[in-house]
């Protein structure tokens, strides 16, 4: 139960930020109006940068390779996509409801990726031990 523990937890926290991806390719203008909204400018690459933090990230927590790298790119871009965002404490109380559920739903997956970043990916991931170990105990080798 171990090795599937941190992978499990890997495919899990992965799913949100698919459909995020998925979100940006097939709904670009949608998403670009929702940071417009929020007063975000330039838009085009704030979006396209999102998009690729969001589908790299997937795959190097996926398949573990530079994992707690990406973990702590992905932890850092979800707080900004958090606060700027779903800033619930900006709005009426009547309409903070759904934001604040999206924030915090979000800082709870904001902690999962800090996890990893911190613990590693476990047994199960490609291995990239250059600078990892600059990030904190790694549990790979851990049985």
């Amino acid at each position: 139960m171990k090795p599937l523990a941190p992978f499990a937890a890997r495919v899990l926290i992965s799913l949100i930020f698919v459909q995020g991806a998925l979100g940006k390719i097939f709904g670009w203008s949608g998403q670009a109006a929702y940071m417009r909204s929020h007063g975000l400018k330039p838009i085009a690459p704030l979006l396209a940068a999102a998009l690729v933090i969001e589908a790299v990230g997937v795959l190097c927590l996926l398949t573990g390779f530079a994992a707690r790298f990406a973990a702590m790119v992905m932890f850092v871009y979800l707080v900004l996509v958090s606060v700027l965002l779903h800033d619930f404490w900006a709005v009426p109380a009547a309409s903070a409801g759904m934001l604040q559920t999206e924030f915090m739903k979000n800082m709870g997956i904001a902690g999962g990726l800090l996890l990893l970043a911190a613990y590693g990916p476990g047994r199960w991931a490609l291995s990239m031990r250059v600078n990892e170990s600059d990030l904190g105990p790694d549990v790979t080798s851990s049985a």
